[in-house]
């Protein structure tokens, strides 16, 4: 096969562009460790490249099997799973959550104070499961550094510690004020990690084995978990935190990491590990309406469901936003039941097409589904924050850039 051969409505000589890109500009100045890069069309792989390394200090290779650290990349699957649920009849999207979480009755909105001397006001509606599935719920991550609220978040180690469980994050959120009222705005939260815990009640398993049962293990994904088995140790990847001009260094030891261990929190909103080919599986059904490879873990109507924009009025994301953080690109896109969708062109926007939905991980990994061009790109590396660098965005426009 020639460079300049056409594969799948891809030039194969502008999809080489990917790795040059990458190496020029992020891997040889070592502003990132490594990277990973999968583009599928039409059902099929067309391009895939791994560069860099997974240890850096080391020195150890990365290959197309090592196992990352997908931080929010959990959500989607969190989202298939309590959709999943949905199909079963075992809830409805408008449902009050105080139905499945008695006391949160008596949630209240954020009005003056700090922790643990807040003064509160009612909400105008109780939160639904939607809320909890578009990030309108209310709630937030301690991480965004924002509100007293969540400071509050911060104190108590909602984001995750090594003593949390589901059910002591929901019994704390169950004291702390909302930061909205559920359905008003929208911000990046907790939500599906409450989520994660109803899939638990709902389904009378725990997270991990009802991935297992209903994704994974239909899907194939074999290397995709809550924690790292003894066996695979030698496959997981260092992850490295961004400093101040342009360098990194390192944060997760891989012969060190708390993946090594069972966790005692089973986090839907950030909690798992995989690997490229198994995350394309997990893409790749969501491309071809919930089925891969004669295998299908989610309806066909209830995936459009899914990736429908969700937000009240049909807004996009900066229109309803008060949080400073997203995973996604912001602009034109809104929020369906799990994953950003774009809704619409503008000039700030990136190159895509209106109806893709996607999302991405803390330590800089990243989807996209493009159901109009039949088209999976997959991306990983391990560097923290996620907004370190543009090079999730670099790496869409030469993909759209290949195309012939």
């Amino acid at each position: 096969m020639s460079a300049d051969d056409d594969v799948a409505g891809f030039s194969v000589e502008r999809l080489e562009r990917i790795a040059a890109y990458l190496d020029h500009h992020y891997l040889q100045p070592r502003k990132l460790p490594c990277a990973v890069t999968l583009v599928a069309r039409h059902g099929k792989v067309v391009w895939q490249r791994a560069q860099g390394w997974m240890d850096v200090e080391r020195q150890r290779p990365l290959a197309d099997d090592t196992i990352f650290r997908i931080y929010s990349m959990t959500k989607p699957v969190t989202s298939i799973a309590m959709m999943q649920l949905y199909e079963r009849g075992l809830f409805k999207l408008d449902d009050p959550v105080h139905r499945y979480i008695p006391g949160w009755q008596r949630l209240e909105v954020y009005d003056n104070g700090h922790w643990p001397d807040f003064q509160t006001r009612s909400l105008s509606k109780p939160m639904t499961i939607r809320d909890l599935m578009t990030h309108t719920s209310g709630l937030t991550y301690g991480f965004l550094e924002q509100t007293p609220v969540d400071a509050a978040y911060r104190r108590l180690k909602l984001d995750g510690s090594g003593t949390l469980t589901l059910d002591k994050l929901i019994q704390r959120l169950t004291d702390l004020p909302l930061e909205f009222s559920p359905g008003t705005a929208w911000n990046y939260s907790v939500s599906t990690d409450v989520l994660g815990y109803l899939v638990q009640q709902l389904s009378g398993q725990s997270l991990a084995d009802y991935f297992q049962q209903h994704i994974f293990r239909p899907l194939g994904m074999d290397d995709t978990g809550f924690h790292v088995p003894p066996e695979k140790r030698s496959r997981l990847a260092a992850c490295y935190l961004h400093q101040p001009g342009d360098q990194m260094k390192l944060q997760d030891d891989p012969e060190r990491s708390r993946y090594l261990r069972e966790p005692r929190f089973l986090s839907g909103g950030g909690g798992l590990v995989s690997t490229l080919d198994d995350y394309h599986a997990f893409a790749q059904a969501l491309c071809q309406g919930g089925e891969y490879r004669g295998r299908r873990i989610i309806r066909r109507d209830t995936l459009d469901l899914m990736r429908q924009n969700h937000l009240p009025d049909n807004k996009d994301i900066p229109a309803l936003s008060i949080g400073p953080f997203s995973e996604s690109s912001r602009i034109g896109n809104g929020f369906g039941l799990g994953f950003a969708v774009r809704i619409a062109e503008s000039p700030h926007s990136t190159v895509g097409s209106i109806g893709e939905f996607g999302w991405g991980g803390l330590a800089g990994t990243y989807f996209q589904v493009d159901p109009a061009n039949e088209l999976v790109l997959i991306f990983m590396t391990q560097l923290m924050p996620s907004s370190a660098y543009p090079v999730r965005e670099d790496v869409r426009k030469l993909v759209y850039d290949a195309m012939i």
